[in-house]
Parts: C-alpha cells; sequence; structure tokens
C-alpha cells in the first residue's frame, strides 16, 4: 500500500502566517510515502518542510515562480494521477477537467486553484476518471480549511479529508 499526502494552495507566507502543525503531524503519523502539492506553495521553504516528511511532487501555481512544471504524471502500481494547479484554464468545470485527465492518460487528476475541496468519480469516454481537489489547508475560499491523506493498493484509490481545526471523515 501507498500514502500520499495531497495539499494545494498553502499560500505561505504571502497570504497565511501560519502552515497547520496537523498537516506535518498527519502526514508523519501515516507514514505517507510522498506528498502532492497541486501549486501556489508560493515560497520554496514550504517545499523544504515537506519533504521534511516525505518526497514532495510539486505543480506551478499561478502565484508561484516558475521553478515548478506546469503539470506532472505520478505513476503508483497502475494507476497514473496526473497533477496540475488549474489556473491554465479559462473555466474549472467537470467537463473540462475530464477531458484535461483523458489528455494526460490518467486515472486521477488532482488539482487546486479553487481552495475549495472537491471530489467526484466519472464514467467519461468509457473511462473512470477521478477530479480531487483537496483545498487549501490555509487559505479556503467558502470552505473549511482542508487537506488529504490518500492510499493507493492494486487500482483501489481511498482517501481521508482532514479539516485543520475541525474532525476527518473517510471516502471509500
Amino acid at each position: 500500500m501507498i500514502r500520499i499526502g495531497i495539499l494545494s494552495d498553502t499560500h505561505y507566507p504571502d497570504k497565511t502566517s501560519h502552515l497547520p502543525d496537523l498537516i506535518f503531524e498527519r502526514f508523519q503519523e501515516k507514514n505517507v510515502n510522498f506528498i502532492l502539492h497541486a501549486g501556489d506553495l508560493t515560497a520554496p521553504d514550504v517545499k523544504e518542510a515537506l519533504e521534511s516528511v516525505a518526497p514532495v511532487v510539486a505543480v506551478r501555481g499561478n502565484l508561484d515562480q516558475p521553478v515548478f512544471p506546469e503539470e506532472k504524471i505520478v505513476e503508483v502500481g497502475t494507476l497514473k494521477i496526473g497533477v496540475l494547479h488549474g489556473h491554465q484554464f479559462l473555466s474549472l468545470d467537470t467537463q473540462t477537467l475530464k477531458y484535461k485527465a483523458l489528455d494526460m492518460g490518467v486515472d486521477i487528476l488532482v488539482f487546486g486553484h479553487t481552495h475549495r475541496f472537491f471530489y467526484d468519480v466519472y464514467e467519461f469516454m468509457g473511462k473512470k476518471i477521478v477530479l480531487l481537489n483537496p483545498g487549501s489547508p490555509t487559505v479556503p475560499r467558502r470552505s473549511d480549511p482542508t487537506f488529504v491523506i490518500a492510499e493507493v493498493k492494486d487500482r483501489k484509490f481511498h482517501f481521508e479529508v482532514f479539516k485543520p481545526w475541525k474532525t476527518q471523515w473517510k471516502y471509500p
């Protein structure tokens, strides 16, 4: 089993003065194998801090310096996970994201930019596609602050949503 910490839009220190300790505590407690950050780290210090827990795969958000790629594909067993921020699109509607997942050839597309948790599974053009936005643990928009820890075993993808100041919920 592979465990993955997933977050986006941390915006430290440009929009927040604090990264919740719960992020680091849960990532360590769950012994994540690596961390996906879907953009807007906004400071190299954030990546370095996260790398003290596990290797980090990060993509560039609209407020990041161009040191990260626009998008990335990570293979976990036979699953392919695509990561991008989402600011590249005029609209972050599910139709656009499903087509992007097909274009990237991924089973799961992790994205950010909206600062709101989103999850759904689609049967689209003969393929199962998972869309996941972990939200923002520091600067949420019209939602609670959130981050995710996923488990991949075989081709099964399960995850828990953590709210730094509340409880957590599990998805299949």
